[in-house]
């Protein structure tokens, strides 16, 4: 079930009158919210259910026992047992074919038969997400940050529908505070929710999708069919692909869980306006750019310990960022780039004093931002390789419609714009009476549906990490 579809429309529709119902009754909202969150789960597979249970159940009794133990080594010891057993599940359900397939091709490449079981296992929804917010839980409480959550809160953090299965990554600090107490349903920021949801069903069905059948999926899947003007256009149409894809994916999950009376993290803010890849990772995916830093970076030493372990802590981290996206080479390759210039730049600000012009800079920083996108969206290494080669073939520019180009600069325009007017377009639409929202909505959602050819809706992206 994804969210803009009839299906998950008509479930909305029956748990948002009663979570408004509930709200001043915590005892009941609770239990209401985190049955409809498994339902929800459920729609996509009901075995991957037994899956979150399992985890949740795991890491609440490592926090039960964090909580209980005085031994400050000891909790150590058993954070350290918990985190590894949710890397391992993670391991298992999205690494594991992958790396048995590389360790069974380098055994024939040497002329060495090595005995591994080769297993299809299918990868449960948000598994990559919801993972890691246990893995917050469990820190934060052996840290102090947090006192232990009851399990069934605990459950409905882990769980709740609106960030299950593509993030926000929120942090039990966060979220468990807002269900701690009664609340009031008239206090819903009812037009913020809405207009949150109408952009994130523009971003998505409106530009995503479009340029997705216009021009990547058809320039990705057989770039030797199209000469270097194409190419160039598909790069920066899976920029802003990715970009309207997730970012209205994002929208809607902090939108829907406005109108159920939750707020989430920001996670994105304007990142193709970065004149940096340093500020870029400030602006994208905001939530788990911290998860990195708070989790890997930090521990592993961040800038502490001069420059060659600064730069080795950056290396590993994106590294292992781009590996959490997927079982793939192409995605650690992405994580490397994107390493390697967050290195280069530390270097270049400690040992020189030279700052282009703005304008330089962002020109710069976008242009390597896109690229990076390539080993990213292809389906491999061979294939990045020959779309990249394929930029200084000449050729007709078939794919270079009115709409496409206009569409792609008004992605990237749009972040370029100054935030002040935008800010308050959107605060005035908030403004408006819930009926006026609840109109436009219902519009935007006959518009968007007419404009969808097929009537099909494509799986937002990031569903697959």
């Amino acid at each position: 079930m994804i969210f803009p579809t009839p299906e998950f429309a008509l479930f909305f529709l029956l748990v948002l009158p009663l979570s408004w119902a509930l709200m001043r009754l915590p005892w009941a909202w609770k239990p209401a919210m985190l049955l409809a969150s498994y339902v929800f789960y459920a729609a996509a597979d009901p075995k991957f259910c037994l899956l979150l249970a399992g985890i949740t159940v795991g890491n609440q009794l490592a926090a039960r026992l964090i909580t209980s133990t005085e031994d400050d080594r000891r909790r150590g010891q058993i954070v350290v047992g918990a985190v590894v057993a949710d890397l391992l599940v993670l391991g298992i359900f999205k690494y594991y074919g992958f790396f048995v397939e590389e360790i069974l091709a380098l055994g024939d490449d040497v002329g060495v038969s090595i005995p591994l079981p080769l297993a299809t296992i299918a990868l449960p929804a948000g598994v990559s997400f919801y993972t890691f917010q246990a893995i917050t839980y469990v820190v934060d409480v052996r840290r102090r940050d947090l006192e232990l959550a009851s399990l069934t809160d605990f459950a409905l953090y882990l769980s709740f529908f609106p960030h299950l299965v593509a993030g926000p990554i929120v942090r039990a600090r966060e979220f468990l505070p807002q269900i701690a107490s009664p609340r009031d349903a008239s206090k819903v920021a009812v037009g913020a929710g809405i207009v949150l949801i109408g952009l994130g069903l523009v971003k998505k069905l409106v530009v995503a999708d479009y340029l997705a059948r216009t021009v990547v999926d058809p320039v990705f899947a057989v770039p030797q069919g199209y000469g270097g003007a194409d190419v160039l256009l598909a790069i920066y149409a899976y920029a802003a692909q990715i970009y309207c894809d997730f970012s209205g994916y994002t929208d809607m999950a902090i939108g829907l869980a406005l109108l159920l009376g939750i707020r989430f993290p920001q996670n994105f803010d304007r990142p193709y306006a970065s004149l940096s890849f340093q500020e870029f990772w400030r602006r994208w995916h905001m939530t788990l750019s911290r998860f990195l830093r708070d989790f890997l970076y930090v521990p592993l030493g961040g800038n502490r310990g001069g420059a060659w372990k600064t730069a080795r802590n950056l290396m590993i981290t994106m590294m292992l960022g781009g590996l959490w996206h997927g079982a793939a080479w192409g995605f650690v390759l992405w994580g490397t780039i994107h390493g390697g210039f967050l290195v280069l730049e530390r270097v270049l600000r400690a040992r020189t004093d030279w700052r282009p012009r703005p304008w330089v800079r962002w020109l710069v920083a976008f242009h390597l931002i896109a690229l990076a996108w390539v080993p990213f969206r292809a389906t491999d290494l061979s294939t990045a390789g020959t779309l990249i080669g394929r930029l200084f073939e000449p050729g007709a520019a078939t794919l270079w419609s009115p709409a496409a180009v206009l569409v792609v600069l008004g992605v990237i325009g749009t972040q370029l714009a100054p935030r002040k007017p935008l800010a308050a377009l959107r605060t005035w639409a908030e403004d408006r009476g819930p009926v006026v929202l609840g109109g436009g909505l219902a519009l935007t959602v006959l518009i968007v549906g007419a404009l969808i050819p097929s009537g099909e809706i494509a799986p937002f992206i990031y569903f697959q990490f």
